[in-house]
């Protein structure tokens, strides 16, 4: 509506229709000046919306100076209001002012007095530490249910949305700011926060009329039209803000945002649930309901469903009859996604979930200049991502790396480095190509909005990204306190090829080597540092230091270890094997260079053999760990999980007989023992692998001739022990185990086969070129006498 030379356009926003509104009002209404509520830093860089670059959707994003964790997201989408105002300006080389409060007073330390004050943050924009207790009510939800509507989406798509711009462009402003009126005259949803936001856009209004403008266009949130309306005096106004605490200093720039961020699941105050059906709303020519139908057709169909241009138009007359039924003037989203349903999905709701994500919600994402203000890190980040063509999206998407590749060595330590500066840009996946190498990694790339903030954190520590992470990652090795996170950040320094932070962390991880004695500690920071010494090849990395550190801990791991599993329960057990079975692949990796390097010496207590080899060592500390039985209690000897699975990896090593095995699975199941630490023992030897009982018979009967002797009490102790270990094994181990079980006694030796006949020379000699084929010793053969042969 207007007032005087003042034209107040209510709107909601991100509405498609009050889009659509704004545009014919400001093309009747030819202002001669745009305000706009948003933060008033923002006229700073509000030019740059002339620039091509910058595509939406976009955000303002405000943060401290002092403390970029404090920060704001203004959000536009191309269906946003302001935006469209923002657009009008610039084309028409109109001035454009943002009159709300300015960022700053937010991000301001505030007394117990001024608590209540806290009018940085809007009831409708994204504000770090603004919670839903603090916003008003939903003001379309009252007018909603003041219409008879339990659905304030679904009523404001019918009275605005669908509604065809008339003859006069302005009023639809004026019914929006009656309504409105009547609201805040019952004191409905009014805060302090809003009357001195109010105050200041009142102040910014005065300012635009001293500046001589005649014809004024305000877009700003319906709620706040009837404040705006009627004007207090200017003393009154001063009054209410005069106590607002001093201003924080604040940077502004543009980001990228996304059609997702903006979705009310995000968490968005003035969210949206159907930013990609809004969109479409408002950029499609004609009916927008047959062409958004014939985009759901085209992703069903490229996702393998069975669509066809018959169920458009069957989907189409569907959606419109409904609307008829539920008397709506038009089908809204309500209606087009019933039709989906029923028609294009077959009533499956995987499908129908498919094009909520992909059309209703949306990946959009927006683009920003390069004249926009930014960080220098953001800056060098920006670089970084042209050089190594590894543009941002929203997106999810796969990234396979051969770090063999100069390129994809660079976009692995950049990902690398991010992670270490908080920014999870790239999330390390599973490959999608089967290799074991250290040269291949995969990851999974998605970009979020909220990346800005932490980059602008990250800028404390650098202004490349290179020197950001070095330092950072000397300052998480100081601030450190356990072995196992050290070790975690020197693998991360090579990963990430940071050199420059290797002496630093490693000094600090020698010290707290040095005075850590738990040996749980110790075993959890080996592996992190065995797995580093495996990129040197790859990476091109020196890894002296890293080689002496890790066979220093494997050594007090291998002295330690023992003593440390008496007395454990079956919890801190289930933790310690799998650190032993980490320890135990880690000193696989390493005994090589260890061996050569190694000055310690032992003896093996069993063979009386030489240890010097770390190997070795770990070799007489698992046997040492399989000789502590329990002799009065529990605690008093090493739990049979530990025990068993320490036999089984001396076995599997080739260090210990299966004639020996057996001889310690007879005495563990022996009625001597207790049965609980027997199934544990099971448990631990069979961990990782069951197929031994299938090549050694009697192993299998020693456990079923146990397990048969049982009492019913201890049976029913025993049996969630015995099934979880079971359970673990593979699935034709077990097919094969339960068939020899049911066919009879177990303990001899499988019966041979059956003889055959006399080998008839010529069918032999006719296999013997495809048997060389196959194993890659001959020649290759034709196709059809590869065929007719076999």
């Amino acid at each position: 509506m207007t007032n005087g030379e003042v034209a107040l356009l209510g709107i909601r926003h991100h509405g498609p229709g009050s889009a659509r509104a704004v545009a014919a009002a400001l093309a009747q209404w030819r202002p001669d000046a745009v305000l706009i509520e948003g933060p008033a830093e923002a006229d700073a860089v509000v030019h740059l919306a002339a620039e091509k670059d910058l595509v939406p959707p976009v955000a303002l994003l405000a943060h401290a100076v002092d403390d970029p964790a404090k920060a704001a997201f203004w959000p536009y989408a191309e269906f946003s209001p302001e935006w469209v105002a923002i657009r009008h300006a610039v084309d028409h080389d109109l001035p454009v002012r943002f009159i709300d409060l300015p960022a700053g007073y937010g991000f301001a330390p505030f007394t117990d007095a001024d608590a209540e004050a806290d009018a940085a943050y809007g009831d409708d924009h994204a504000a770090d530490g603004a919670g839903p207790d603090e916003l008003p009510a939903d003001p379309l939800a009252l007018l909603a249910e003041a219409a008879g509507h339990d659905d304030p989406e679904r009523w404001w798509e019918d009275v605005v949305e669908h509604r065809a711009p008339g003859a006069d462009a302005l009023a639809p402003f004026a019914a929006v700011a009656e309504a409105m009126g009547a609201l805040r005259a019952e004191g409905l949803g009014e805060s302090r926060r809003d009357q001195l936001r109010e105050a200041h856009m009142r102040q910014r209004i005065r300012a635009a009329r001293r500046a001589g403008h005649r014809r004024i266009a305000v877009v700003c949130g319906a709620f706040h039209v009837p404040a705006l309306e009627t004007m207090p005096t200017v003393a009154h106004d001063r009054a209410l803000l005069a106590g607002l605490p001093k201003k924080a200093r604040v940077d502004i720039t543009w980001i990228p945002w996304t059609h997702r961020r903006l979705s009310q699941a995000t968490g968005y105050g003035a969210g949206v649930q159907s930013p990609g059906w809004y969109h479409h709303l408002f950029t499609a020519v004609g009916d927008p309901v047959p062409r958004w139908l014939t985009r759901a057709a085209e992703l069903l169909r490229a996702e393998d469903h069975p669509v066809s241009s018959a169920h458009v138009i069957e989907a189409v007359r569907l959606a419109e009859t409904l609307a008829v039924l539920r008397g709506r003037p038009l089908a809204g989203l309500t209606e087009t996604l019933d039709a989906v349903r029923a028609v294009l999905c077959e009533g499956s709701d995987v499908a129908l979930e498919l094009v909520r994500e992909r059309l209703v919600v949306g990946d959009a994402l927006g683009e920003v200049p390069d004249a926009a203000p930014a960080v220098p890190l953001q800056r060098d980040l920006a670089r970084l991502q042209r050089s190594l063509r590894l543009k941002p999206a929203a997106a999810p998407r796969d990234l396979d790396l051969d770090l063999r590749k100069d390129t994809d060595a660079a976009r692995s330590r950049l990902l690398h480095r991010l992670r270490l500066l908080g920014v999870e840009w790239g999330v390390p996946a599973r490959s999608s190509v089967n290799s074991t190498g250290t040269f291949r990694e995969s990851w999974r790339l998605c970009w979020q909005p909220e990346f800005a903030v932490r980059i602008a954190e990250a800028a404390q520590w650098g202004t490349t990204v290179e020197e950001a992470a070095v330092n950072k990652a000397v300052g998480t090795a100081r601030a450190a306190v356990e072995l196992a996170e050290l070790t975690g950040l020197v693998e991360t320094c090579l990963l990430a090829g940071l050199s420059g932070a290797l002496p630093a962390v490693m000094r600090v991880l020698a010290d707290c080597a040095a005075l850590d004695t738990d040996v749980a500690h110790l075993a959890g920071a080996l592996p992190a540092l065995v797995r580093a010494l495996r990129y040197g090849d790859v990476r091109g990395t020196e890894h002296g230091a890293l080689a002496g550190a890790a066979t220093g801990l494997a050594e007090r791991v291998c002295v330690g270890l023992p003593p440390a599993c008496v007395g454990l329960d079956a919890e801190s057990a289930a933790a310690m094997r799998a650190r032993i079975d980490e320890v135990h692949g880690a000193i696989a990796l390493l005994d090589p260079a260890a061996s050569g390097t190694g000055t310690g010496t032992g003896t093996d207590t069993d063979t009386g053999t030489d240890t010097g080899g770390l190997a070795d060592r770990w070799a007489a500390a698992l046997r040492s760990l399989a000789r502590r039985e329990p002799t009065a209690g529990p605690a008093t000897g090493a739990p049979g999980l530990l025990r068993g699975r320490a036999v089984r990896l001396l076995l599997d090593d080739g260090r210990l007989d299966s004639e020996e095995a057996g001889r310690r699975l007879r005495l563990v199941l022996s009625v001597a023992n207790a049965p609980t630490d027997a199934a544990g023992w099971v448990e631990g030897f069979l961990a990782g692998g069951g197929a031994l009982l299938l090549h050694d018979p009697r192993l299998l009967a020693l456990l079923d001739e146990w397990l048969g002797g049982v009492s019913g009490e201890v049976f029913t102790d025993v049996l969630p022990l015995l099934r979880r270990t079971f359970a673990g094994l593979e699935a034709g181990v077990r097919t094969t185990i339960g068939g020899r079980v049911a066919a009879g006694p177990l303990g001899a030796a499988p019966a041979a086969p059956e003889a055959v006949g006399e080998l008839d020379p010529d069918r032999a000699d006719a296999a013997v070129p495809v048997l060389a084929v196959l194993l890659g010793v001959g020649p290759k053969i034709p196709r059809q006498r590869a065929g007719r042969n076999t």
